[in-house]
């Protein structure tokens, strides 16, 4: 096979298999987000999301439902067995943000910062020295910190 002809692929699917993806290529951002929405979202102290051009990506079985968390804001997910598959907003046009969980081999592509510890849970941090960013990561914006919170302190 050429070098021109291989092409990176990352698939994943929801808990029973019913939805199924795929994305060409590399993502554009891997991060841990900290909002009070994307914990609702999928009921835990942090969500963790993929960020990936729209044009990279598609369904290869199944569609999601879709429920609209607030104007401007989809999160889709499995109407069968409820996982959380991805979500997608005005202010990020043409990107689907995809659950890490639901990928097929999640070590493939590892978190590189933490989004919003504005609203991170004060007993929670995650002990690693990615960057930390007070509400999203993107061009010109510098993160708050790298690595966890000093002892004692929230966000």
């Amino acid at each position: 096979m050429s070098q021109s002809s291989k092409r990176e692929l990352t698939t994943g699917h929801c808990q029973c298999g019913t939805i199924r993806y795929e994305f060409e290529g590399k993502p554009k951002w891997v991060m841990h987000c900290h909002c009070r929405s994307c914990r609702r979202a999928v009921s835990s102290a942090v969500a963790t999301y993929i960020g990936v051009k729209i044009e990279q990506f598609r369904y290869l079985q199944g569609e999601p439902a879709l429920f609209e968390s607030s104007p401007g804001v989809k999160r889709y997910f499995c109407g069968r067995c409820g996982s959380p598959m991805a979500y997608a907003g005005h202010r990020w046009p043409g990107e689907v943000h995809l659950f890490h969980g639901t990928l097929a081999d999640p070590s493939q592509w590892p978190p590189t910062g933490h989004a919003y510890v504005n609203e991170q849970i004060a007993w929670f941090d995650a002990h690693d020295e990615l960057p930390r960013y007070e509400t999203f990561a993107g061009r010109g914006i510098t993160p708050v910190r790298r690595g966890p919170k000093p002892t004692g302190q929230g966000a």
